[in-house]
This record gives structure tokens, sequence and C-alpha cells, in this order.
């Protein structure tokens, strides 16, 4: 059944506010991929490591306590390891746990266990898990160290396997090509390991850019919308008022237009309450509205000390937008009034409960009283935007400066 098309309005609601897209939407691929690899290895190591097991009950006498001793330091972290791969959590840290102790038990073995002196093709347990312990690098470690760990790990082999055969002939032989066949094991694990990881975080990026310019575009395409709603009602209502006002010859016409103009007037400030409204209502953070206001000083090209103090709370989103939208109005007045002189942005959050911003500059200030009630700078965009929402906009202004004070709090 066709689904009727996505207005741009509800397109707004449904995507992240432009630069603070959720750090869990823009890794997405890249930690999809961490899982995947998690779980390869998990498949991986399991097979190696119930090789070495077998191999392991074997040729050990549990009364042999150092053997027994190495045999459960080198499975208890592995089996965490396989556990924390395919459930998800702390891969990390115990990838990194086996990692290390496998290098300390194989670099101990031949104190801990003695040399076997036995053949060249005879090989103890711990051999075996010399490639586990390099994948658990790679789940681990940053990629220097990975590589450390790929080369560093066969050569520690190698060192252990010529003292096992008391460096002689033949083992020189097998060892060497147990060791190269394990370098290049171990380096091509690495190198595809960074390849995909690189190749993840390339559409990750990559996704992030095109939400980021989604979100520009819908946002010019609201305001191209608002604008045209704007100048339809400045046509039908406040051209109209301006006519009806001309052509006024007695009291009672002039008396007639004033009302259409204060009608026309309220019309307008209703109009800007009702845009900043719209969209989601999902709760926003205080930090998400002082990043919109820095993005806000950036494109009028201002600087000013921005500064957030209080608890970390949630507010309704219209609330927010409302909030942005009136404090973007208070700092265009700022910068083109006052120059941008001494501008200070204070956003105290109060948890759940509200919001106060600060807006302040110190220039020349104004009369509050000599507003025009045709300029709507400050009744609509300010005062009755935050009456839409139930907030508070206070102006203070003398000849020191100007203090735009807008408040929230929940009911």
């Amino acid at each position: 059944m066709p689904t009727e098309p996505l207005s741009i309005r509800e397109a707004w609601s449904q995507i992240p506010s432009p630069g603070s897209v959720e750090t869990e939407f823009e890794r997405f691929t890249g930690k999809r991929m961490e899982r995947i690899l998690a779980t390869v290895v998990a498949i991986g190591s399991s097979v190696l490591g119930a090789q070495a097991l077998i191999a392991a009950v074997s040729t050990t006498s549990w009364g042999d306590a150092p053997r027994v001793v190495t045999l459960l330091a080198v499975y208890v972290p592995f089996a965490l390891m396989l556990v924390a791969c395919l459930t998800g959590r702390g891969v990390r840290a115990a990838s990194g746990l086996f990692a290390v102790v496998y290098v300390l038990a194989l670099g101990a073995w031949p104190s801990l266990v003695g040399v076997s002196g036995g053949s060249a093709t005879d090989q103890p347990w711990i051999f075996f898990l010399v490639n586990v312990g390099v994948v658990a690098a790679m789940l681990a470690f940053p990629l220097g160290l990975q590589f450390a760990w790929a080369v560093g790990l066969p050569l520690v082999y190698g060192y252990v396997r010529l003292v096992e055969g008391g460096f002689s002939r033949d083992f020189w032989v097998t060892t060497a090509f147990d060791v190269s066949f394990t370098l290049i094991l171990g380096i091509v694990i690495i190198s595809l390991g960074w390849m995909f990881r690189s190749v993840a975080a390339g559409v990750d990026e990559a996704r992030a850019r095109a939400v980021s310019s989604y979100a520009d575009a819908a946002a010019a395409a609201a305001a191209e919308e608002e604008r045209v709603a704007m100048s339809a009602l400045m046509h039908d209502s406040v051209l109209a008022a301006l006519i009806a006002v001309e052509r006024a010859e007695g009291e009672r016409a002039r008396e007639l237009a004033v009302a259409m103009a204060r009608e026309a007037l309220t019309r307008l400030a209703n109009t800007e309450a009702a845009v900043a409204q719209e969209g989601s209502d999902d709760p926003v953070a205080t930090a998400q509205i002082v990043g919109e206001l820095r993005r806000a000083l950036s494109e009028l090209g201002a600087d000013a000390i921005v500064e957030e103090r209080g608890g970390i709370g949630l507010i309704p989103g219209r609330v927010a937008r409302a909030l942005v939208l009136a404090a973007r109005q208070a700092l265009g007045n700022a910068v083109t009034h006052a120059n941008g002189r001494g501008l200070h942005i204070l956003a105290e959050g109060r948890g759940d409960e509200g919001i106060e911003l600060t807006i302040s500059d110190t220039g020349p200030g104004f009369d509050l009283e000599t507003i025009g009630a045709d300029r709507l700078g400050i009744r609509a965009s300010i005062l009755a935007r935050m009456a839409g929402v139930a907030g508070t906009a206070e102006i203070e202004s003398t000849e020191r400066g100007t203090i735009v004070t807008l408040g929230w709090e929940r009911p």
C-alpha cells in the first residue's frame, strides 16, 4: 500500500539537529564491524583453543603444580575473552587481559614447565595459541601495539621453541619455518582488521556528512516555508491595515484602522509563536541548546563568552526551539546595535525542572518605551515567542549595556 510523502516538517522532526548527531548513530557501521570481528575471533579462537586444551589435558599430569597453574592462568582469561566476544560486552578488556597473560605465560614456559627435550615436530599445547594472542591484541590495542604483538609474539615463540630444543640444528629449521608462517599470518590478520575498521569509519563519516547536509537543506526549506507564510500574512493583514490607515478620514475610520493594525501585529506574533512549537517535542539537553547558540555566533561572525552551569537535564523540544530562536534574535540585536561588544551567554540548567538563558552585551543600550509597535524583533521574536511556550522573557537595557533573560520552568 503506497505511503503518503513525508512533509519537510515531519522529516525535520525525525532527524537529529544539525551538528548534534548522536555518537551512537554516527558510529553505527563501526560498532557493527567491531561486533563482526569479535564474533569471528570467538569462532576461530574456540577451535584453536579446543585443540590446545585436548593436547594440554593429554600431556599434563594433574600432580604437576606448575603445569596446572600455567594451564589455568592461560585458559581462564581465554574463556573470559570468548564469553566477551560472544556477548559483545567487555571485549577490549577481556582480550587485552588474555593477550598480556599469554605473552607472560609463553615467555615463562621453560622456567615454569622445564625443557622437554622432545623432537622438533612435537610442540607443547601453549604454542597452539600464538595466533589467538595476535587476534586478541587486534581487538584490544591501538594499531601500533597490534603490529608490535604481531611481530613480537612469533619472536617470543621462536625463542622459547629453541630453548625447548636446546638450540639444536633440527629445531632451528622447524622454528624458522613456524616463526615465518606465524609472523606473516599475524601481520595479515592485523592488516585486515585495520582495513575493515577504516572502511567502516569511512561509511560512518559519509553518513554523518549526509545527515548534516540533509539537516541544513531541511532547515533552509523550513525557513523558506516560514518566509512565504509570513509574506502572505504581511500582505493579507499588515498591508490591509496600512491601506486602511492611509484612507482613514474620520475619527471612527482611524479607530478602525488602529484596531486592524493591532490585530495584524497580534496575528504576526502568534504566527511566530506557533512556528516555535513546530517539530518534534522530544526532550533536548542543555548542551544541545548551547551548541545551537555557538552555531548562531559562528553564523553571525561574532565572538562571545559562552558559559554553561547547573545540573544536566532535559526540556521539551518545542521549548528548546523557542529558547534558541529567541536567543538568536537577542544575539542578532546585540551584534547589529552593539557591534557584539562584551557579548556574553550564560546557560543555567536546573535539571529537568527548567533552564535560564542570559544574553548580555556592553553596548549603548536603548529605551524599551521608545520601541515602536511595528518593531517585531523584540515583541514577536522574543516576548511573544517565549510566551507561546509558557516561558518568560525579561529585557533590561541601560547606557551600560543590555541584558536579555529567557527562562522556562516545568509546571
